[in-house]
């Protein structure tokens, strides 16, 4: 399953990969965000891996993220394996004027382990959209918040 989101935030481009390219970040717009760790490799390159962990509703999830590209601000893509399922996700961002950047996430989804799992994204694809789409929309208003704070 593939599918693309976007998002236009009010901001110049320089401010915007900033923001998204510091990890201590995600706690202010990825809803359900507990930690970032570190695993290997060296932090931003391609190869680096980390282990995210999520809270949704009762339940813990864990990534393990492996950089495949970081290019900012054309392309970061990174790969995502948890135990439900395995995606890509290649984020790009160009600026639209001084003061405007459009962020574009690609996400391919890979597999899907487990019926539940296979269930919802056959039957309701579209949830996984709105999730990703609900992150850029909150990461606009994230970074338009920050504005020219450091």
């Amino acid at each position: 399953m593939k599918f693309t989101c976007s998002v236009d935030i009010d901001l110049p481009l320089d401010r915007v990969v900033e923001l998204f390219d510091n990890v201590d970040n995600l706690k202010h717009w990825q809803d359900g965000f507990i930690s970032h760790e570190h695993v290997s490799g060296v932090p931003g390159e391609s190869g680096t891996i980390s282990r995210l962990i999520y809270k949704s509703g009762k339940r813990e999830i864990n990534l393990t993220e492996t950089i495949v590209t970081n290019d900012l601000p054309a392309e970061f893509t990174a790969l995502y394996e948890a135990k439900e399922m395995t995606n890509t996700m290649s984020n790009k961002f160009s600026s639209l004027t001084e003061n405007s950047t459009r962020y574009i996430a690609e996400i391919n989804y890979i597999k899907f382990n487990g019926i539940m799992v296979k269930l919802m994204a056959t039957v309701f694809p579209g949830m996984f959209k709105k999730q990703v789409q609900k992150w850029l929309n909150q990461f606009k208003g994230f970074c338009e918040r920050s504005g020219t704070i450091a």
